[in-house]
Formats: structure tokens, sequence, C-alpha cells
């Protein structure tokens, strides 16, 4: 009886980690015309990235949310000993973030995806800057 109550809360709070955060300015007007032009282009599921090509945003936010989530949090402002992803675009490059998704860095283990979703998300998360 402990153990299934103990795995259930387990269960539940990994799940109420994942499902965390919202859109803290949603409904704001910023008074910047690009920045209309990138929340529709979110709202379409692509924003632009530094290649000057598109990123599948919520392509990246389910990938993220299968592998990154239960350490960086639901919104990826990080937990614990895990890194606040939200502002990373600004301190590496796509390169770099693929490579950190691929081979680890530090206390992040290599996570076990394809090349392809590991491009796809560190596409989206070198455009948070």
């Amino acid at each position: 009886m402990k153990k299934a109550l103990i795995a259930m809360l387990f269960g539940s709070a990994l799940v109420l980690a994942a499902c965390g955060g919202g859109d803290d300015n949603a409904g704001e007007d910023t008074g910047n015309n690009d920045a209309g032009t990138e929340q529709q282009a979110e709202e379409n599921g692509d924003s632009g990235n530094a290649d000057g090509g598109t990123v599948d945003t919520a392509a990246a936010e389910k990938i993220a949310q299968n592998n990154c989530a239960t350490c960086h949090g639901g919104d990826l402002s990080g937990q614990g000993n895990a890194a606040n992803l939200t502002n990373i675009g600004s301190k590496l490059s796509k390169e770099e973030i693929v490579d950190v998704i691929q081979n680890g860095k530090g206390g992040m283990p290599p996570v076990n995806i394809s090349e392809e979703d590991a491009n796809t998300v560190a596409s989206w998360l070198a455009t948070k800057k």
C-alpha cells in the first residue's frame, strides 16, 4: 500500500512539473511591431532562427516537454542543478546546444533522441534570447 501511494505521489509530481509554465505576457502589448510578427509566427507553430529559416515551435516544445522538462522544468526555467534554458540562445549557438544535447555537459547526461529531434529543439532553444 505504501509503495503504491509513493509511486502515485511521485508520478503526480512529475506530471505537475511537466505541465507548469504559462505565457506571463499574454495579452500585453509590448509596443514592438517585430514582437507581433514573432508572436504570430509562434502561434502558427514557427519562429525564426539564426539561419534565417523557421523553427517548428510546436514540434520543438513537444520534444522538450517529453525529454527536457523532467529536469529543466515545464517552463524550462531550471530545477535544482538543471540549467535555466529560457534565455540559452543568448549564451549558446544552435550547434553548441546540439552538442550539449548529444554529448551532455557538466552534470547533464547525453539525451537519447534522434539527430533530427536534437536539431529541432536546438534551433528553437537558440531563438530564446
